[in-house]
């Protein structure tokens, strides 16, 4: 009953913010009958059907139908985002430019009390049609621009950061050991194998010394999206590279993945943990695997450590800092977040989450997020740039 009214509140408001647009891009700024406001209506109505199709295919339609959903359906949710905020914005200027004094055109007065004509009155229908076209001219424009960045810094590839993280326990011979740091690479309907091909050529080309691939890999089922991920088996570091679920591994089934990415040589670690000669490496199973009986057990990865070793903790998702902090561990490496991908997305992702992006430290224990690798949903990231981080660990005894 409760995701029956939350679809159904969806798809309320999705009728309305595309009624709202077709009244102040299609109707406000045409004539009835005209072949602008015909296209502009079908457009009304079958681009929310493409976005619902995207959102729903993956879930009833095969990978290759999907993709016809996919591309249109979800690119048009993202203008469709600063679409409407644009337009939201030229309300201001429209009540604005709406009330400035008219114009007055300089004519012979015919009397002493004669008044010259007005000239574009807020009343006058040609004034209002201009305002209404320059406004929606300019909404689509920066709507169009926005996504259109946003989409190439997606589909160029992530860019590579450099963090370094100071660790007390960390030996005076592991200073400067490098971990590259990966996540949300979210291989789908848009994003797959040329999309792993450049996160595993960026990878290796910084030469770290240890991979994380921390969750969030697919869309997907291994039959669908296997290929796609192939390339991870060139993925070359001095001391391997590992793998945890996240949450989305769990929506196709998480099982069947891990034994995938194992097979293409990426350990897993399912609640585990290895001893490095520097440092424990632990990693636990994402929070939405409980429902499965496969959630995260810090216990079973961390409760019998030595804890005057330093340990760096593998778990997709932020929150768990909380169950880090108090099982010592010294950095926990996640992802998650998107960093909010899509502007002002950012601000409901703080909502859920301790840390969006970046360094911080709750206790002893540092927490570092990626902005991820990839992108959900739209191809799109606004103020949120997709990232591979390369943390730089620093022993405090050097």
């Amino acid at each position: 009953m409760i995701i029956a009214l939350v679809l159904l509140t969806v798809l309320a408001l999705l009728v309305l913010v595309h009624w709202y647009l077709w009244r102040r891009l299609v109707r406000d700024v045409s004539a009835p009958g005209g072949w602008y406001r015909r296209i502009g209506t079908v457009l009304a109505v079958l681009l929310p059907l493409l976005s619902v199709g995207a959102l729903v295919g993956g879930r009833v339609l095969p990978l290759a139908v999907e993709r016809w959903f996919a591309w249109p359906g979800y690119l048009w949710l993202a203008v469709l985002l600063y679409l409407t905020l644009a337009v939201l914005v030229g309300e201001v200027v429209r009540a604005v430019w709406l009330r400035r004094p008219a114009r007055r055109r300089p004519e012979p007065a015919v009397g002493p009390a004669a008044e010259p004509p007005v000239d574009g009155a807020p009343d006058d229908p040609s004034r209002r049609l201009f305002v209404a076209r320059t406004v929606a001219i300019g909404a689509a424009g920066a709507a169009v621009a926005v996504v259109g960045n946003g989409a190439y810094g997606v589909l160029r590839g992530p860019r590579l950061k450099q963090v370094t993280v100071p660790l007390a326990k960390l030996p005076r011979r592991a200073h400067g050991y490098r971990i590259a740091v990966v996540s949300d690479i979210h291989l789908g309907p848009i994003l797959g194998r040329a999309h792993t091909r450049r996160i595993v050529d960026t990878i290796n080309g910084a030469q770290p010394d240890l991979i994380a691939i921390v969750g969030d890999l697919v869309d997907g089922s291994v039959p669908e999206l296997g290929p796609a991920a192939v390339p991870l088996a060139d993925l070359r570091a001095r001391d391997g590279a590992f793998f945890v679920t996240g949450n989305h591994e769990y929506f196709s089934g998480a099982q069947p993945w891990v034994e995938f990415v194992r097979s293409l040589g990426v350990r897993p670690l399912e609640n585990d943990r290895i001893e490095l000669p520097w440092f424990d490496l632990a990693g636990v199973n994402d929070i939405a695997g409980t429902a499965q009986g496969q959630g995260p057990d810090f216990e079973q990865a961390l409760g019998d450590r030595d804890r005057l070793r330093a340990a760096v903790l593998l778990s997709h998702q932020p929150v768990t800092v909380h169950d880090a902090v108090r099982h010592g561990v010294d950095l926990q490496l996640s992802g998650h977040t998107h960093g909010g991908q899509l502007w002002p997305g950012n601000y409901i992702a703080e909502l859920a989450n301790p840390t969006v992006a970046g360094l911080e430290r709750y206790g002893d224990t540092q927490l570092y997020v990626t902005r991820g690798a990839g992108a959900w949903g739209p191809p799109v990231r606004v103020g949120a740039p997709s990232d591979i981080t390369v943390l730089t660990l620093a022993s405090l005894q050097a």
